[in-house]
């Protein structure tokens, strides 16, 4: 049975209209319009494949076979060098998996080449946790001042939190206990893995 739910999530992903279903799909409008209520029991495969395809997903996800999938959003742009204005502005979604779904947050779109020789590249989609603080060495979204936000490994090193990038021809950053409570610098994510676009 077709899981309403799921349509009208993407539906609304998507920022799609029921004429764009009906379209894509050659159902009618009545039909199109039991599928977002519930009320269809069955639909015939070619119809089910044309509805997937529009939605972004697979038959079984939309029959609620796989239940093992979930949708991130991605929230802007993180600048892999700095004076990049942090604004969050959601620019779409991506799926993951159910365990994916409890590890991480959102995603972030990067800009910039100052993390390649960390295989952070110009266009890639970070993956992103949630979080306020870091272990040194790990790669975080970092938040300097009210509006720059920057992908950087963390070293933390006698009372100085340093911002280190993984290009020579980028400079590290280095804050001191004051300018880390003044500006403020403030840790918001860590990079869990990057989604990388062929």
């Amino acid at each position: 049975m077709l899981q309403n739910q799921i349509i009208k999530q993407r539906k609304k992903q998507l920022r799609l209209k029921i004429d764009d279903i009906m379209e894509a799909t050659g159902a009618s409008r009545p039909s199109v319009c039991r599928w977002l209520a519930g009320d269809t029991k069955r639909i015939s495969p070619e119809k089910l494949q044309k509805l997937a395809d529009i939605l972004q997903t697979t038959p079984d996800h939309l029959l609620g076979k796989d239940n093992v999938s979930t949708m991130k959003p991605i929230l802007g742009i993180v600048k892999a060098g700095y004076d990049m204005y942090a604004e969050e502005n959601i620019m779409g979604y991506e799926e993951v998996s159910e365990d994916e779904s409890r590890q991480g947050d959102f995603y972030l779109r990067v800009s910039g080449d100052s993390m390649v020789n960390a295989r952070i590249c110009d266009g890639d989609l970070l993956y992103v946790k949630s979080c306020s603080d870091v272990e040194s060495g790990q790669i975080a979204i970092v938040l300097i001042g009210d509006n720059e936000a920057t992908v950087k490994r963390v070293i933390k090193k006698d009372h100085l939190l340093i911002l280190e990038a993984a290009n020579p021809n980028v400079e590290n950053r280095y804050f001191n206990e004051k300018d880390i409570e003044e500006l403020p610098v403030r840790i918001i994510g860590r990079v869990l893995y990057n989604k990388v676009r062929f």
